[in-house]
Formats: C-alpha cells, sequence, structure tokens
C-alpha cells in the first residue's frame, strides 16, 4: 500500500490557475507563489454572498492520540460534492510543525483525501506561521525594551508581564525560561516562556481579524501587564501594533492550493483547539463563501473543543452559521472509550464499541444544543467489522441522527458521495442560525459553567483563588463580556485525560486564567493543560527524510 506522501507524489497537479478559474478567478486575482500555491486577495470576500453558500462543519468524538480523521473526511467530502457537481471549496488550517514532527504527523488529509502540494503545506508553506512568530517576538522585544529603557519608559512591573515568545515547535524546555542573564547588558531578568504558535495570541488574532485595519486595531489591544501604580499597558502604548501588522501583511492572506481530485482548497490560520479557538481564519471562510455554493470546513479535536469555540466564538466574530454539521467516529476510537487499550483497537471488540458508543452519544447531544442539523460519519479502516459498524448504525438510529460509512481515505470521492448526499438533505433541514452556549451578557463564571455543563457534562465549576484573584483583575479592567475559549485536555471529556468514554459527576478545575484582549476572548485553563507541547518518546521526525532529488520521505 502507497503511503501518504507517495499518493501525494504520484498524482498530477493542476496549475492553481486552473484551481482559481472553478472559483471564478482569474490569474490576476492570485499572488503566486510558484505553480501550485497562490495567496487570495481580500477583497475577495463579499458579505452580501455569505447567506446563499452552504457553511459544513467537521468535528468528531473525544479522539485517540493519532486523531480520527477530520481533514481526511472533509477533504473527501468537498471532493464527493464537487462529484456531485456543486460549486464546493474545502477551508482548513494550516498544519503546525509541532504535531508533523511530534506524534500526530501532518494536517493535509491522507490517502486519497488530501490536499496537495502536501510537503510544501506541511512545512513552511507561504510562510504564514514565520511571520506570525516574527510579530509575537517583536512585541516581546519592545516590552522588554521598554523596561530597560531610562528615557521611554512606560514603569511596567516586569513581574506582571503576561506576554511569552513562541516558537512553531514542541519544545518542553521552553515552557518556563529566564531571560536576559549577563548583567547590565542583557536587560532586567525577568521569568517568562514559550507558547507554541498555534497557541499564541498572534494566531488567534490573526484568525479572527477582518481586515488590516482590524488586525491593527486587535494588535493594539492586547494587555501586556500592569505598571508599577498598577495602570493596565497594552501593545498600543508601546507603538507596537503597526510594525506587527506589517510583518503580517502577507500573512493575513488566506492560501488557495487543490485537493488530489481539484477541488479548490483555501488553507490558514492554524489555532489549536485546546488551547486557542482552533479553526481557520474568518476571513478564509468568509472568502470561501463568497466564491462557493458549499463551503466544507474542520474544527480541531472533539466538539466540546473545537466545535464549541467555533460556534461560540468565530461564528459570533463572523456573523455566519453553519447549516449542518459532520460528526466525524471510528471504530478504533469507540473501542478505545469502551476501554479497549490502543495497541489492541485492531481486534473486533463488540463490547467495548457498546460501552464507547456513549461518548459519540454526548457529541451527538452537544451539537444539538447549537440547534443545527447533524450526520454521523464513520471514517472507516481496514480493522473494522461489519458486526462493529452495525451497532453504531443502530446507535445513531436511537439518537435520531443520520449515520453514513465514508472511505476518502480508500477511495476519494468515490467513497463519500454517499455522505455527501447525507449532508446536502441535512443542509435542506437548517431553518435557523445557531443557538449560542451562553449570552455575553453572563458572567464569565456563568459562561464557563454553561459550557462546562452542556458541552462536557460536568457537574460543578471549581475556580482556584489564583483563578479568582486573576479574573477579578480581569473584569476590573473590563473583560468580563468576552466570549471564553477553555483550554482543556483533548482526551477527555472531562479535565483530566484518564478519564474516558462518557464520564460523569465529574468537575472541572479551572487553575489560571489568561486574557487573549486583541482577539477578544477569555481564556480559562483548565486541569493540567500546557501551552508548549513536547515530543513523545518516538517523534515522528525520526523517520523524515530528503534525498538527493529533494523528494521528501516520512512525511503522513
Amino acid at each position: 500500500m502507497l503511503s501518504d506522501i507517495q499518493i501525494a507524489q504520484n498524482c498530477q497537479l493542476e496549475h492553481i490557475d486552473n484551481i482559481a478559474l472553478k472559483l471564478g478567478l482569474d490569474r490576476d486575482d492570485l499572488e503566486h507563489y510558484g505553480k501550485y500555491k497562490a495567496k487570495l486577495p481580500l477583497s475577495l470576500v463579499d458579505n452580501n454572498k455569505l447567506k446563499d453558500s452552504n457553511l459544513i462543519l467537521v468535528t468528531a468524538i473525544t479522539p485517540t492520540p493519532a486523531g480520527e480523521g477530520k481533514t481526511t473526511t472533509s477533504i473527501g467530502l468537498a471532493d464527493g460534492l464537487s462529484k456531485l457537481n456543486k460549486k464546493t471549496t474545502v477551508v482548513l488550517r494550516e498544519p503546525s510543525l509541532g504535531p508533523v514532527f511530534g506524534i500526530k504527523g501532518g494536517a493535509a488529509g491522507g490517502g486519497y483525501a488530501q490536499v496537495v502540494p502536501m510537503e510544501d503545506i506541511n512545512l513552511h508553506f507561504t510562510g504564514d506561521f514565520s511571520a506570525i512568530e516574527k510579530a509575537n517576538n517583536l512585541l516581546a522585544a519592545l516590552i522588554d525594551n521598554n523596561i530597560q529603557s531610562k528615557t521611554r519608559s512606560l514603569g511596567i512591573d516586569p513581574r506582571t508581564v503576561l506576554w511569552k515568545r513562541c516558537m512553531d515547535m514542541n519544545d518542553r524546555a521552553l515552557r518556563k525560561i529566564v531571560t536576559a542573564l549577563g548583567g547590565k547588558s542583557g536587560g532586567i531578568p525577568m521569568e517568562t516562556g514559550f507558547n507554541i504558535t498555534a497557541a499564541s495570541e498572534i494566531m488567534a488574532i490573526l484568525c479572527i481579524s477582518k481586515d488590516i485595519e482590524d488586525l491593527k486595531e486587535k494588535l493594539g489591544n492586547i494587555y501586556i501587564g500592569d505598571t508599577f501604580d498598577n495602570t493596565p499597558v497594552f501593545a498600543r502604548d508601546l507603538n507596537a501594533e503597526g510594525a506587527m501588522a506589517a510583518l503580517l501583511k502577507d500573512a493575513i492572506k488566506p492560501n488557495l492550493v487543490q485537493t488530489l481530485e481539484g477541488t479548490p482548497a483555501i488553507i490558514h490560520g492554524g489555532p489549536f483547539a485546546n488551547i486557542a479557538q482552533g479553526t481557520n481564519s474568518i476571513i478564509a471562510t468568509k472568502m470561501a463563501m463568497s466564491l462557493s455554493d458549499y463551503v466544507v470546513t474542520e474544527a480541531g479535536f472533539g466538539a466540546d473543543l473545537g466545535a464549541e469555540k467555533f460556534f461560540n466564538i468565530k461564528c459570533r466574530y463572523a456573523g455566519i452559521s453553519p447549516k449542518a454539521v459532520v460528526i466525524v467516529a471510528t471504530i478504533r476510537a469507540l473501542k478505545y472509550h469502551g476501554g479497549k487499550p490502543l495497541k489492541d483497537l485492531k481486534e473486533e471488540d463488540l463490547e467495548a464499541v457498546v460501552k464507547g458508543k456513549e461518548n459519540l452519544r454526548k457529541h451527538v447531544e452537544t451539537i444539538a444544543s447549537f440547534g443545527i442539523p447533524s450526520v454521523v460519519c464513520i471514517n472507516r479502516f481496514d480493522s473494522d467489522t461489519d458486526a462493529e459498524i452495525s451497532i453504531l448504525k443502530k446507535a445513531c438510529a436511537d439518537c435520531n441522527v443520520p449515520f453514513v460509512v465514508s472511505a476518502g481515505f480508500a477511495d476519494g470521492s468515490k467513497g463519500t458521495t454517499d455522505l455527501a448526499e447525507e449532508v446536502i438533505k441535512a443542509t435542506g433541514l437548517c431553518k435557523s442560525d445557531f443557538i449560542p452556549t451562553y449570552n455575553l451578557e453572563d458572567s464569565p463564571k456563568e459562561k464557563i459553567e454553561k459550557v462546562c455543563k452542556t458541552v462536557y457534562g460536568a457537574q460543578y465549576v471549581i475556580l482556584s483563588n489564583k483563578a479568582h484573584r486573576q479574573l477579578h483583575r480581569f473584569e476590573e479592567l473590563g473583560f468580563g463580556r468576552l466570549p471564553i475559549c477553555i483550554a482543556k485536555t483533548q482526551k477527555s471529556l472531562s479535565d483530566d485525560e484518564e478519564l474516558l468514554g462518557r464520564p460523569k459527576n465529574f468537575d472541572i478545575n479551572i487553575r489560571e486564567f489568561e486574557i487573549a484582549a486583541g482577539a477578544g476572548f477569555l481564556v480559562p485553563i483548565a486541569g493540567n493543560i500546557l501551552r508548549m507541547p513536547g515530543l513523545p518518546a518516538t517523534p515522528s521526525a525520526e523517520n523524515i527524510d530528503i534525498n538527493e532529488d529533494s523528494i521528501i520521505s516520512g512525511l503522513s
């Protein structure tokens, strides 16, 4: 069987100008990055056309460590819709190098449901992540410089500075560091750290902004810390927003590529869903909706993380609403949630599937709470048996939700037309925009409780003393009406990654808060979640290589 990268390398890509023609664009609308990649101008967003487009969100049940194939399903579904002669675009996030070199691998799909050129997309692509890092770290340098300055100092108290540097790599050694060692010439020593780029506020801001002016305003609104007399300090007080936005002038433009079957694909932004809003940029989604009748997009990890934030943060700010949701499930994940060890997931185990289906049931209930029609899609693996799949089919019937088996990985659009037809039916059933989980007028504590109880199934929410103090300060600063973006493990509906399946009678513990004032949301941090991951014992990087002809191997 061919690997993902071999399949991608064997395919015949269309010139990007031909892909643009499918969207009604010509080459003068593109900023070319070679033959197969291009940037799209922000002027292509037409807010008057959004209501006429069918936006479809792809989410999932609580995933196994390797993921359940949301991106593969999204790409396969878009190809299936195109095969049915629907003008379709798939809109995805850009992969982070952390997972690429870590445990999950790349995020360009898999098998015969990929976006290409996959090597470029999974590695440096068009340089967006690099620009985000530079803008983030410029602000860090400006903060340190102002603290050091004898003539232009704002009087920033170094002990209150919240801003961290970022890097697009899993490097646990950088989580907590001390900077400015080496005497007076090195500056003022401070305890700080690094976030992974996908978890940075600059990434969140890029993905929530509507244009350059909005980007500049949001960058200026970044809350840095306080002065010694307790006055809040923002990035605009350092006159940082102009230079930061200049670094992001190209990164704010979405990227056009294609699927293996030539369906247009727009890829832009890459925030993680367990520590950020977990979906591509508002600009990219609106641009696709301006150019296509059907738009397929995804939100990271399970519905408790990506989908919740997609609705309550992204859709709220963008003024959009999906007309259908696809919930991706796998037999292996259901067996995992039913107590089957990871190493044995290829073995048939009907009892484990029966136990694990409760996790799926909870995610179906979560999507129903938003009032949007859903379809359950089983992303089929070779090891799945008919008996195991029949259990899921009955479970979905009991939940009164349509059920489809998808084989996009193995068969491309041939394996996803049934899914595409079911999704078209679902969009026709959508009668109104989504129902938010909470109101912006609710207190932050009420918002957290509504998400934790409605979406996670928690019993109580417990705030640490530190979290109480931080929340009080953020409310004093006027941030109480912002949406919330809970940072939580993706491995469980709870904040304890060991609680699999559908745990009950559990509490959510909020240990601290962070504020993304520029992006426009509060970040309650639950359990032991970290914003800088580490590499696994055997990183994927060990299997990646390049030969003398510059052919890359080992990417997946």
